[in-house]
């Protein structure tokens, strides 16, 4: 069973209140995490300083980096910190990119942990940071920040949500409906995951193929390179279709699905 608690013992000897939410948050990742993809009972913690990755499964091999945030209301901001850009990109765009677990904690308790597949993780959504100015200890370097903002709520997958822990099956079933994603290579992906998050914008469950079309200049923005983008958003709704994510009604008229 999943303790929402953190072992604050563990704060003891440690004086920055960064070092304390690391040790208490990836404590309780040792302690309470299954593998959200496979069902293993237990995730491994990573040697420390592993680029990217913090824990990994010992049955399926797949890697997970823990993000946490520390707030008294809402689960997550739009954008999460991370560590340096080239790094991060190198790491999402090789074959053994990681899984994220997202951790929002107050009061010394996990109030919501999503896992959100590494295959939502294209490099549009990595937002550079500027260099540090060259008197900086770390001359040059560049950090970088997730914005998670544009990520489908189908990739934002709740292991515990509000206080309440989710179903194992469910998180697992919920795992599942992605992996079509896996298909293709990143550009193709980047466009289908664009195309999913402003079919969500959509505040109605009916939509029309204009409605779509209202995103074609935020879409030209992002895929510069496409000369012939509304053409791009007919093949991902057609392609979206197949997969069941949404129902062709009539000519130009759509359904979401559940």
């Amino acid at each position: 069973m999943i303790d929402l608690h953190f072992n604050q013992q563990l704060a003891q000897g440690y004086h920055g209140k960064t070092q304390i939410a690391r040790v208490m948050t990836e404590d309780w990742v040792t302690r309470n995490m299954y593998c959200p993809i496979c069902g293993h009972p237990m995730l491994c913690h990573y040697e420390a300083n592993k680029p990217v990755a913090d824990f990994y499964c010992p049955s399926c091999g797949n890697d997970f980096e823990l993000k946490s945030l520390q707030k008294q209301r809402g689960p997550l901001g739009n954008t999460i910190n991370d560590g340096q850009y080239d790094k991060l990109i190198e790491r999402i765009t090789s074959a053994q990119n990681p899984n994220f677990l997202f951790m929002h904690y107050a009061d010394c308790m996990v109030r919501n942990l999503i896992l959100i597949p590494n295959h939502y993780f294209v490099p549009s959504i990595v937002i550079k940071r500027k260099p540090l100015s060259p008197d900086a200890r770390r001359a040059g370097w560049t950090g970088c920040m997730i914005n998670i903002a544009d990520i489908p709520q189908s990739g934002k997958i709740f292991i515990v949500q509000n206080g309440e822990v989710i179903d194992k099956d469910v998180v697992q079933h919920q795992y599942q409906r992605t992996l079509f994603l896996k298909q293709g290579n990143l550009s193709s992906r980047g466009w289908t995951l664009d195309v999913m998050a402003c079919i969500e914008r959509i505040p109605d469950t009916d939509f029309t193929l204009d409605q779509v079309y209202a995103f074609t200049k935020e879409l030209e923005a992002k895929h510069p390179e496409n000369n012939f983008v509304q053409a791009k958003i007919r093949q991902q709704l057609q392609y979206l279709r197949d997969l069941g994510f949404v129902d062709f009604t009539s000519r130009g008229h759509y359904h979401k699905t559940k």
